[in-house]
């Protein structure tokens, strides 16, 4: 492997990691804020389809992975606060 090509594949997974970090602090932070602060369900929900949609800009063509991995924790915590069924 080249030198640059190892620099490239360097930057590409550094890249990856900021995005990732970036998108667990968002997480992080909406479940917080939700579980803190007293919103209308509609609000809370468009809360949750905020950072989904920020998600999908960080990693295209990930929605799938976004439900399975994501999306649960949200509806755990909306279920929870909102006395959901």
């Amino acid at each position: 492997m080249k030198p640059n090509e190892r620099e490239s594949i360097n930057d590409e997974a550094d890249e990856e990691n900021r995005r990732i970090r970036t998108l667990r602090l968002l997480v992080d932070f909406s479940l917080a804020y939700l579980a803190q602060t007293k919103l209308p369900l509609e609000e809370a929900q468009a809360v949750v389809e905020g950072v989904k949609k920020q998600a999908l800009r960080l990693f295209p063509d990930k929605e799938e992975t976004f439900d399975l991995i994501y999306l649960p924790r949200f509806r755990r915590l909306l279920k929870e606060k909102y006395q959901l069924h």
